[in-house]
């Protein structure tokens, strides 16, 4: 049996009957706090969410502009079906191992009363944290196509709100700074759109699932009750959204809601949503910790191209494969191993530069217990990819490669699609089904945004879509500012793994005043708060010689049985606790801090009852400054319990990163 073949099936059910369009029809979460009505009014569908009896969307009408006409005009419902599902299902890898999937059901049935008479189903889940919808289209005519031209998905919202989110058409790859205003005085923008609705209600916009479709924006408009948000889907270069043969389904749009931001966080509504896995034998996806040649590249150190100063070469790579074998790294990528760097290179994956013997490199790792990671960029030619991947996928596999790292830089796919549109989409998928094929792991950057496949293609472990740690080795306004790792877990972070690569340990410069804007500590705590199954190490291996913060890394890991939110405020602070996955019952923590310092009080009352623990503390020394004192911290260690009080010390832009183990007397 694979690893996610425990499932414990509780309680499903399901029943249909006809109904008349003169009523609504509802359905609540399987503990009432959330209910979904779905109805018509003036021939129009529409449906509504409350929240512990409070209505927090208000009618928002559902429908498509598909070819030249409307569906969604002249409807009335011709048929309801209820279901209930209450299960329990394991992660390969994840921030939890188990995932409750516990929801209430209803689809709704939907006819045209003029013309072609076309149906719309449109299928409800509830959750106790939130809902997620979708459309299902019948198939046509068999074999005829048609072209989505719009989705004309409304989320309304009863009044304004404060909101993080990045815009859509001026933000590549989604590596934009998050920021907060009005829903009312924001352009479109990229999902997840996370929502300070009211004092202790927190809500998260997203999509689950994108399959064959195109990525979702949104875009607020004021209306005179409030807030519509519109859907406006990424298109083809023609102008078309999506094109569909056959039955259509939609990715489900989500709206998870929270009494915290935190509860957003560790909400698995996005994950119940999608299919469970596809992979029989998942015995060799492995989450693990790297390292790489990339961050000295970044610092001008070294070249992706070859000549004097190539980063990837045998002797360089060894370098780096005897490091990771010293201090527990499974993995050592080397970013400009192959042709295609250098001004008229040809880009493949099927050969490398002559002063990186792959084969060598790769039977070293393997004799050290190390893996070589591969990287493929494609400057944007997802064409290029597809091509080769088959090759390069079965040649990788025979040279034990088993995780590589993909990228598109370039601002259109093929010079002429958007990543996000259902060109880029169905690209992403065929990469991540062929490499399973080849039992080869996903690393994949300048993607579209994650919708929580991973929980059917276990194989895609992590993603960028961030504005990651690359730029504060080289923007020209200085990096990021100290407020964006804690908000990316707020934001960025609701849509799944994130590959910012943190834990850098020296913070020169190469240009003035960019560097992490960061104290030492706090780039620990983000290795813990930034979930990633596959984590990296950033830094160059000379950074980390010699460090006694390395043994926190050293020690961390990156799949976890459980995840808990103690505390936090979007773009201010944020605490995560996670607990090891196996019998060590160890937990790790990461608190980060804006550029105010904080004294954090954290409750240890998740710990075992009536157990000792040891607490390995590293944390901000009395002088740390992320300005003038970076790098000053202390390591403590004191003996806690469930019911302690851990005191941490977070200066400006601070953290801290704590192991808890059992005492063993």
């Amino acid at each position: 049996m694979n690893k996610l073949g425990l499932s414990l099936v509780i309680f499903v059910s399901s029943c249909s009957t006809a109904v008349s369009s003169a009523k609504d029809v509802l359905v609540s979460s399987p503990d009432g706090a959330v209910t979904v009505t779905v109805g018509v009014k003036n021939s129009q569908p529409y449906y509504t969410m409350n929240y512990h009896s409070k209505i927090i969307v208000p009618p928002s009408h559902l429908g498509f502009q598909v070819d030249s006409s409307y569906i969604g005009n002249h409807v009335k419902m011709v048929g309801k079906h209820y279901a209930t599902n209450d299960e329990t299902w394991v992660q390969v890898w994840g921030e939890d191992e188990q995932v409750r999937n516990h929801y209430n059901e209803l689809t709704v049935d939907f006819q045209e009363q003029t013309g072609e008479k076309r149906k719309m189903n449109v299928q409800f889940r509830v959750f106790n944290d939130g809902i997620g919808f979708r459309y299902i289209l019948p198939e046509r005519n068999k074999g005829e196509r048609y072209c989505v031209q719009e989705e004309l998905t409304e989320i309304a919202l009863a009044h304004d709100a404060k909101a993080w989110s990045i815009p859509s058409n001026h933000t590549e790859y989604f590596e934009g700074i998050y920021t907060c205003d009005l829903l009312s005085k924001k352009d479109t923008v990229c999902t997840p759109l996370t929502i300070e609705y009211e004092d202790s209600l927190f809500l998260a916009i997203h999509e689950a699932a994108l399959k064959d479709y195109a990525s979702i924006n949104l875009t607020p408009r004021t209306v005179e009750k409030g807030i519509k948000l519109l859907t406006t889907l990424t298109p083809w270069q023609s102008g078309v959204k999506v094109y569909v043969e056959g039955e259509l389904k939609t990715p489900w749009r989500t709206i998870t809601i929270g009494k915290t931001a935190g509860e957003l966080m560790t909400s698995r509504l996005m994950l119940n949503l999608n299919e469970p896995t596809q992979i029989e034998d998942t015995s060799w996806i492995e989450p693990g910790r790297y390292i790489g040649i990339w961050w000295s590249i970044h610092k001008k150190q070294n070249t992706w191209e070859m000549g004097p100063h190539h980063g990837a070469t045998t002797e360089n790579v060894k370098r780096y494969i005897d490091f990771a074998a010293r201090h527990g790294f499974s993995g050592v990528l080397a970013e400009g191993w192959n042709p295609g760097w250098g001004q008229g290179e040809q880009v493949t994956y099927l050969k490398s530069y002559p002063d990186f013997d792959i084969n060598e490199v790769c039977r070293y790792a393997r004799q050290k217990g190390v893996r070589f990671i591969g990287h493929m960029e494609s400057w944007g030619r997802a064409s290029l990819i597809e091509q080769e991947m088959d090759e390069a996928f079965a040649w990788y596999q025979k040279l034990g490669i088993r995780v590589v790292k993909t990228g598109y830089v370039g601002h259109l796919m093929d010079g002429k699609e958007l990543a996000k549109s259902q060109y880029g989409i169905r690209h992403y998928r065929k990469v991540i089904e062929t490499a399973a094929k080849y039992q080869i792991m996903i690393d994949n950057h300048e993607p579209a945004m994650p919708t929580g496949i991973q929980r059917t293609w276990p194989n895609l472990m992590t993603q960028e879509g961030v504005r990651g740690q690359e730029y504060n080795a080289w923007d020209r306004r200085g990096g990021n500012p100290p407020s964006h790792t804690v908000t990316l877990p707020f934001t960025r972070g609701l849509a799944g793994p994130t590959d910012f690569t943190p834990a850098i340990f020296n913070f020169s410069e190469i240009v003035p005043g960019t560097h992490p804007h960061s104290t030492l500590a706090k780039q620990l705590g983000e290795f813990v708060v930034i979930y990633s199954p596959l984590q990296m190490a950033a830094d160059a291996i000379e950074n980390y010689e010699g460090q006694p913060a390395l043994s926190f890394i050293e020690s961390c890991p990156t799949t976890w049985s459980k995840t808990l939110v103690p505390n936090g405020e979007i773009g201010q602070y944020i605490t995560v606790a996670r607990k090891e996955r196996g019998e060590s019952g160890r937990w790790f923590i990461g608190s980060i801090t804006n550029e105010t310092a904080r004294q954090i009080a954290l409750p240890l009352s998740f710990l075992d009852a009536d157990t000792s623990y040891r607490a390995i503390i590293y944390e901000d020394g009395p002088q740390a400054d992320y300005e003038s004192n970076p790098y000053v911290m202390t390591i403590r260690q004191i003996e806690v319990n469930s019911r302690s009080v851990l005191q941490l010390n977070l200066a400006r832009s601070g953290g801290a990163a704590v192991r808890i183990e059992k005492l063993s007397y």
